[in-house]
């Protein structure tokens, strides 16, 4: 891809996350990502977010009348036209603290890149009874890290404004529509494994270990993802959603998050 100026969205609306995720997320893109960029936040709430912050208003639905589930909301960045905005973008989700280099993520051609989200998680072999089940979700996209050009892929939006109760019946979650559509186009490619990890699974010692060694960043990692439990404000305070699961010393995860 060439070095033009990149685009780098994320989402933020209801009270779950409030403006320091946004304006620690940009901070960390700054840091780590060389080439020229926008960091703009959709959201239906823009108080508090730093200069560093363009904000847009969350992309209209245009659901059909009666249906009003917006939990697939990420989808509408799908759409054809995009408050007029171009080029290629990376999404990153707010839940997520950047450790390394960004360039690498704009250095191919691929028309789409994604976390494989089996790669977040340990290998569940009771999935294996329903072996149709279980390559579908072995294929599936984890979407807190996706990048894609504006205006492209349209199709997974227009599929689900189409008849969005059959996809919300079909499917549990927006990232397995998605990424069904993804396939069914020849567009699902994932990134390297090393770089989007696990705090839980990668970083944190498994098991009793845990008591004995804190926790590390793998070797490549250049983004630390919080798939499942801990979330990422437990994690940062020590918390590790279960009792034979520390925390121990995350400073270099403190400093990263933290630092100005």
């Amino acid at each position: 891809m060439s070095d033009d100026c990149v685009l780098i969205l994320t989402m933020k609306w209801g009270t779950l996350y409030g403006p320091e995720y946004v304006n620690r997320l940009a901070e960390g893109v700054r840091k780590h990502l060389a080439r020229p960029h926008r960091f703009i936040c959709f959201t239906d709430d823009d108080s508090g977010l730093s200069d560093a912050v363009e904000a847009f208003p969350l992309p209209v639905m245009n659901l059909p009348e009666g249906h009003q589930d917006t939990r697939w909301q990420k989808l509408s960045l799908f759409s054809s036209d995009l408050f007029g905005l171009t080029g290629t973008a990376l999404f990153l989700d707010l839940d997520l603290i950047v450790m390394g280099d960004l360039d690498s993520f704009f250095e191919d051609d691929a028309p789409f890149r994604i976390i494989r989200d089996d790669t977040l998680f340990r290998p569940k072999p009771l999935r294996k009874l329903n072996a149709a089940r279980d390559q579908f979700l072995a294929s599936v996209g984890n979407s807190s890290v996706f990048r894609y050009k504006i205006g492209e892929h349209q199709y997974i939006l227009e599929t689900y404004l189409a008849d969005p109760t059959a996809a919300t019946t079909g499917y549990e979650i927006s990232q397995q529509f998605q990424s069904a559509q993804l396939e069914k186009n020849g567009h699902l490619e994932y990134w390297p494994e090393e770089w989007c990890v696990s705090f839980k699974n990668k970083c944190v010692p498994r098991g009793f270990r845990s008591f004995i060694k804190d926790p590390t960043l793998p070797e490549g990692a250049k983004i630390v993802v919080f798939a499942g439990e801990p979330k990422m404000h437990d994690a940062l305070v020590g918390k590790g959603g279960k009792w034979y699961r520390r925390i121990g010393d995350v400073d270099w995860l403190k400093k990263a998050w933290e630092a100005p």
